[in-house]
């Protein structure tokens, strides 16, 4: 156990390692030397990194030892590169993203050491779905939400902006598990056959058209695109994975292009980023207020890192508007190249196939669903941000998961992988060995011990009328009866 602990160990002291490496050139580039507010900083994120660490081998042993030096290097990346643009804008952003990264980690550690069975959430599923559906809809409230950019997303509490939506990401992904957990027997039977997909019953149609309807409101109040996009595809993939229906996919795809479609024809801010999208170097689209000018900029400053990048502290990335968060990604490329960008993907992509390793090795079918849904939804914010700025699909306004710049968005992100890091750890539980000598031992104990106080009980009561009684239970079902007592003694 002891050489294990120590590879696990060397993960996570290697990511500090390189993150290290990196704070100190990109400092020693642009300041000369390295900022005493950041050394501070620095030491209590890697001390609060440790400490999660041993709260994990203390209360998740068996949880997964990839995700945690992922999170921490991707996390190290997008700070690095805050801080960098914090140089060119005259902000400190890095020095509070950091703060934002101390309570994550906290509030991470408090989660592993209190959480001792995932499948609690279960029982909370519609008292789940009232809080994620009032994050949700939260910025609508007069005096509390605002407007950025043309999305109504962002709730004004004292001084601070949060984006609620982060939030509502995960308990809507509880209350969607525990939902399809209940009800996949009747979602999985099939209706009629239409060019080879078994369609499900129309009175089946009800969830999903209820969480359509729920996204197209969220597109059409508060003009965030991105947002629907993502709970619509959050439920349709929970969906597919609890039915294993392909016509469940091709529903929601169609659905959501319909709405989508709509959306772009009748609300111009929709249409406006299609037509971004369409024609980024259109002169017309360029000048325009709201236009392409944001996201071409930014393909320039990928193609002017080229394959190995300008490097750190070297390029001009904060001449893109929002480089520390909606385009924290090409900032990346700009300054790290084509294979700083595909070292960002193989990180999540790790990240992302821990999760999935997880799903399809629990066996409690709540915590299947919840992790793949999880993960599921991480994949897809990726998705959708690399894919908004390489010109794949239009621009959603998400930002990447651990290296934008936002509290709200950092700790509902560190929150899911805490959770990913719990449901592993039931999934990587080893079962009780019921063919060891010693389990067979203690069986046999059990078996004499009930025999003798069967024996002592019987002498002992008193005279009394024959009466019918019950055939006396076979020995071998009295021991398949203590052995079914001892593995669950042991699994508990």
């Amino acid at each position: 156990m002891i050489p294990i602990r120590l590879r696990q160990a060397s993960l996570l002291l290697f990511a500090m390692l390189i993150s290290a490496v990196a704070f100190y050139q990109m400092f020693l580039r642009i300041y000369g030397h390295f900022p005493a507010n950041y050394i501070g900083l620095l030491a209590v994120v890697g001390a609060l990194f440790l400490v999660l660490w041993g709260l994990l081998l203390r209360f998740k042993p068996y949880a997964s030892q990839v995700i945690l030096p992922c999170v921490l290097m991707l996390t190290a990346i997008g700070v690095v590169m805050i801080a960098r643009i914090d140089k060119s804008g005259n902000s400190s952003v890095g020095s509070r993203q950091l703060i934002w990264l101390c309570i994550a980690l906290t509030l991470c550690g408090i989660l592993v050491a209190v959480m001792r069975d995932y499948r609690v959430l279960r029982k909370y599923s519609y008292v789940n779905m009232v809080i994620g559906l009032i994050l949700l809809l939260s910025p609508m409230i007069p005096g509390l939400g605002r407007n950025i950019n043309g999305a109504k997303i962002w709730i004004r509490i004292g001084g601070y902006s949060l984006q609620p939506a982060e939030f509502a990401k995960l308990f809507l992904a509880f209350f969607f598990a525990a939902y399809l957990f209940d009800h996949r027997d009747q979602l999985a039977v099939g209706g009629k056959k239409v060019l080879g997909l078994q369609l499900p019953r129309i009175k089946d149609l009800g969830p999903i058209i209820m969480v359509w309807l729920i996204s197209m409101g969220v597109l059409i109040m508060q003009r965030d695109l991105g947002t629907s996009l993502m709970f619509f595809a959050m439920f349709v993939a929970m969906l597919y994975a609890a039915t294993g229906r392909r016509s469940w996919i091709v529903i929601g795809f169609i659905a959501f292009a319909v709405g989508a479609v709509a959306a772009a024809s009748v609300f111009s801010h929709v249409g406006q980023r299609v037509d971004s999208w369409l024609y980024p170097f259109s002169d017309e689209q360029y000048n325009r207020i709201g236009g392409s000018w944001q996201l071409v900029t930014g393909i320039f400053g990928m193609a002017s890192g080229g394959m190995t990048g300008t490097g750190l502290g070297h390029g001009q990335p904060g001449l893109t508007t929002f480089a520390n968060s909606d385009f924290i990604y090409s900032s990346v490329g700009e300054e790290l190249g084509l294979t700083g960008l595909m070292a960002v993907l193989v990180l999540y992509l790790l990240i992302i196939a821990s999760g999935f390793i997880t799903a399809m090795k629990i066996k409690d079918g709540f915590g299947k669903l919840l992790a793949s849904g999880l993960v599921f939804t991480m994949a897809f914010q990726v998705f959708t941000v690399v894919g908004g700025i390489t010109l794949v699909i239009p621009l959603t306004g998400m930002t990447m998961p651990y290296m934008a710049a936002g509290g709200s968005s950092l700790i509902a992100n560190y929150l899911l992988a805490a959770l990913l890091m719990i449901i592993s750890n039931a999934a990587n539980r080893p079962e009780p060995d019921t063919l060891s000598d010693t389990f067979q031992y203690e069986a046999l104990a059990v078996l004499r011990d009930r025999e003798l106080k069967e024996r002592t009980d019987k002498e002992s009561a008193p005279e009394r009328e024959p009466q019918a009684e019950r055939p006396p239970e076979p020995r071998h079902a009295a021991a398949n009866n203590q052995t079914t007592e001892i593995i669950e003694a042991g699994a508990r």
